[in-house]
């Protein structure tokens, strides 16, 4: 099914988005969900936001940012995006963020930066493999305790990413066509210690605490599969990779360390330091 992009500006497509926030996140709480006015005055000052429609009008998707300051200079802050069940894994997520970078260098930006959850997978991948981001910051529980069903019982633990808007990294990355081609800055990487060693634990993986004492230029750090899953399925298991990636994330960001790449098939990510 054809889906097209465009701006949103009137009341009645804020309105369509909030609606669409609940279908997407299934907050319990209405205070966690973006209103109105919030749309309304953030967009006449800078702000993004584009919708994503079936060729029945439905809004199946959307990008919201904002503007910010970072060391001075005014970037965009992506805050939120989301696509309905049954438009996911078809590289609609991918679309509404280009269509953000379009409008941001538009505009003038050069960065754009947000937060993910560095477990889940398939974001991990579309961020870093398709996309180009780099990130060296970690943030514990950034947003408390979510009444999302995709986020409940886990410390809310985000990455902050960069998405250089004009780097020739970003710009090789958003140009490939290749989905699921995995490709690094250099050969060494595949040769990269692993941080941290994963067993089967059945129908899950887990992991001990890692390494932390690697001085490799380049390490690996495996997560897990199914981790939305595991949140509701396993939930003390889930607790657990939070806290060992957590420390791993944190102690090799604070050595000089960025994740540059992540690698779908393995389920890892690359760190490396900024000469690597």
């Amino acid at each position: 099914m054809a889906v097209h992009i465009r701006d949103l500006h009137s009341l009645d497509d804020y309105r369509a988005v909030v609606a669409l926030e609940q279908e997407i996140w299934g907050y319990s709480d209405p205070g966690d969900v973006i209103t109105v006015p919030v749309f309304i005055i953030t967009v006449k000052r800078g702000g993004i936001l584009v919708g994503a429609f079936d060729d029945g009008g439905r809004m199946v998707g959307f990008a919201f940012s904002l503007v910010g300051i970072k060391n001075g200079q005014p970037t965009q802050w992506s805050h939120m995006m989301g696509v309905v069940a049954e438009h996911r894994r078809t590289g609609l997520g991918r679309a509404l963020k280009l269509a953000q970078r379009e409008r941001a260098l538009a505009a003038g930006f050069d960065l754009m930066e947000w937060t993910f959850d560095p477990l889940q997978t398939l974001n991990a991948h579309l961020n870093f493999t398709r996309l180009g981001v780099v990130c060296s910051e970690y943030s514990r529980n950034v947003y408390g305790e979510s009444t999302s069903t995709l986020h409940r019982g886990t410390p809310t633990d985000r990455f902050v990413v960069e998405w250089l808007l004009r780097e020739p990294h970003v710009v090789r990355r958003i140009s490939r066509s290749d989905d699921s081609a995995f490709s690094v800055r250099a050969h060494e990487a595949a040769d990269a210690p692993a941080v941290n060693e994963t067993v089967e634990a059945g129908q899950w993986r887990k992991t001990a605490p890692g390494d932390l004492t690697i001085e490799s230029r380049r390490v690996w750090v495996e997560i897990p599969a199914g981790f939305t899953e595991m949140q509701q399925e396993a939930p003390e298991l889930a607790l657990e990779w939070r806290q060992h990636t957590r420390e791993i994330f944190e102690t090799y960001f604070a050595r000089g360390y960025r994740a540059v790449d992540f690698e779908l098939g393995r389920r890892r990510y690359l760190l490396a330091l900024p000469d690597a």
